[in-house]
């Protein structure tokens, strides 16, 4: 039988290659930037256009390659890092596999211009698809500039698993602000499409979180320092009432290499115990350096997952660090008695304070009689286990009212009065198969994504005008991904323009919103957006619909009115699907009469 194995042209296999190097901009931007690094750069510029899809340039003033040092970095596991084994457990650098440029070649027109100082010309290189297709002097500032153009030009399916502009420009934003946080003392820059997005320059870490993150983190941070003979640990820890209800702003490096470790996040998480709101998760930037030779960093493509040979002494290390840390600026709880212990209360807020809810317009939903018929069967004991349908064709809508219960005789008045709060979480309600618990925040959730999403879809939303408009400043990423989406977030109520470089200002939010909650809301929407999207697969306007209803939403630990609940409840049935939550959690549960029996007998 005839020979049927070859090997590869190198053209296809740096194609292979740059399928686990190169998955998307923000892969060529990392390993871009991570050799100017390597350079010794002390100014680098990342330059984009549409999110790095049709260019990407990465400028920096470091070392510079002579005309040879050019010509080989294009090839396959070329590298200036590594002359042994023994090398990569001695590691000080942030590349050494040697093969992003050849990769990048690979799937892109890319253009390379580089100097060393101590020559008077560059070497300008022009290669696409792994093909040199000119090699000349040229004069050049000293270190090396990079073009991308039109990456993944030649793979055409690889180009189309690329996402949205705005989701793109995200990925690149968090690369870029890994990098310059772990690098405080180079200045950097980012320019999307001419405008300047970042412009940073050196300093100490702390003005580098204060100027990536806002002058807000500036009373947030708590500094982290400890040494020990294994590692050092320093950086930044966000004081608990910062927390926010997203993950993302969690940093961790070792020897200023990002990475993502669990176990070690769960030891930074462990420290904040008891201190935190209900889901929400604090901001931190935490370096640990330690000996190379502790830990594997070429366990993973992306080198974002290392090893350490005893894992557990660095857990134990960070833990007592956070701790300290959180400590020292009196932020832990107190044992004495005389001492303040109710400090998780005053974090989070007294919830009481904010007992905004104006459930009879907010509840004023119209009621279709199939759904009134089911919802009245729950009190005549013929539905134990309810279940709701929408007629085929929907009848002329109409507004249900609820008399007061002193115009309806003893036993309406009577009725009304089962129906209480338990523990400000839960509503129970007498019906007449048993008892009804109703999970209040659940409910209100279901209530007002159905009416979201129906105002979104018809474009009947109305709008209430703030008397007071909030100008929100976001990061670049986030304002670009609300003006992608703003013709959706209209829709649902909101009236927003843009007022300054990532700035919006709120004019109104949608009908029954409580006021002076426009800032709070807008900034929870598109949080919980983001969390919605990182994990799940929605379409647009009702993962829209799910963040607004989550955020809107009244909380547990929430003091109702009896009137307030009853009105929730009457609502909750006149939903499409009211069983419920929009993320599949139980509205409610029903107690029958002979299983309560069964407990006293």
């Amino acid at each position: 039988m005839p020979d049927i194995i070859q090997l590869l042209p190198d053209s296809i296999a740096n194609q292979i290659a740059a399928g686990e190097v190169v998955q998307r901009p923000a892969s060529a931007v990392k390993e871009l930037m991570e050799n100017s690094i390597d350079a010794d750069a002390t100014h680098i510029k990342l330059i984009l256009k549409e999110a790095g899809k049709t260019l990407l340039q990465v400028i920096d003033d470091g070392k510079g390659m002579s005309e040879t040092d050019a010509r080989m970095s294009l090839e396959r596991h070329a590298t200036s890092k590594i002359r042994s084994a023994e090398d990569l457990f001695t590691l000080h650098t942030m590349g050494f596999r040697g093969e992003a440029l050849a990769s990048l070649a690979a799937v892109s027109q890319m253009e390379l211009k580089t100097r060393p100082a101590e020559q008077e010309l560059g070497t300008l290189l022009v290669v696409e698809g792994s093909d040199v297709k000119r090699q000349e002097p040229v004069a050049c500032d000293k270190g090396t500039s990079i073009s991308v153009k039109n990456l993944f030009y030649n793979i055409p399916a690889r180009r189309n698993f690329l996402k949205s502009n705005a989701n793109e420009y995200q990925h690149i934003v968090d690369e870029f602000q890994r990098l310059a946080l772990a690098h405080p003392d180079v200045a950097f820059q980012l320019i999307e499409t001419d405008t300047i997005e970042y412009d940073l320059h050196p300093g100490k870490l702390s003005q580098r979180i204060v100027s990536i993150f806002g002058k807000s983190y500036q009373e947030q941070l708590a500094a982290c320092q400890e040494e020990t003979a294994l590692v050092k640990m320093t950086g930044y820890l966000g004081k608990p009432h910062s927390a926010k209800k997203k993950r993302g702003e969690q940093f961790l490096f070792v020897n200023k290499r990002f990475i993502r470790s669990a176990y070690l996040n769960h030891a930074v998480m462990s420290a904040y115990e008891g201190l935190l709101p209900e889901n929400t998760f604090p901001f931190y930037v935490l370096f640990i350096e330690i000996d190379p030779k502790h830990i594997d960093v070429n366990v993973h493509p992306t080198k974002t997952e290392i090893k350490f040979d005893d894992e557990r002494a660095v857990y134990a290390v960070v833990l007592s660090a956070a701790r300290q840390a959180l400590g020292a600026h009196n932020l832990m709880p107190a044992i004495d008695f005389d001492a303040d212990v109710n400090i998780i209360s005053k974090l989070s807020g007294d919830p009481t304070q904010s007992r905004e809810v104006y459930f009879e317009e907010r509840f004023s939903t119209a009621l279709h009689r199939g759904n009134k018929e089911n919802w009245e069967k729950i009190y005549e004991g013929d539905a134990p286990t309810p279940r709701f349908t929408v007629p085929a064709e929907q009848p002329p809508v109409q507004t249900l009212r609820f008399e007061s219960a002193l115009n309806q005789g003893p036993d309406a008045a009577q009725e009304q009065k089962t129906c209480f709060q338990l523990h400000n979480r839960y509503i129970v309600k007498q019906v007449k198969s048993g008892m009804m618990v109703v999970d209040q925040q659940a409910a209100h959730e279901r209530i007002l994504y159905e009416k979201f999403l129906a105002q979104a879809k018809n474009k009947s939303a109305q709008s209430q005008q703030s008397l007071f408009p909030q100008a929100i400043t976001f990061n670049a990423a986030d304002f670009a991904l609300v003006l992608e989406m703003q013709q959706e977030i209209e829709a649902l109520g909101f009236r927003i323009e843009v007022f300054g470089k990532n700035t919006l200002l709120v004019n109104g939010v949608p009908g029954n919103i409580p006021a002076s909650r426009e800032k709070e809301l807008f900034e929870g929407l598109i949080e919980q957006f983001k969390i919605n999207q990182s994990e799940l697969s929605l379409p647009l306007r009702e993962n829209l619909a799910r963040a607004l209803a989550r955020r809107a939403a009244l909380k547990s630990g929430q003091v109702m009115a009896r009137e307030e609940m009853q009105a929730l409840i009457d609502n909750l049935f006149v939903c499409t699907t009211p069983n419920y939550a929009p993320d599949g959690k139980p509205t409610f549960f029903i107690f029958e009469l002979n299983k309560i029996e069964a407990y006293f007998r």
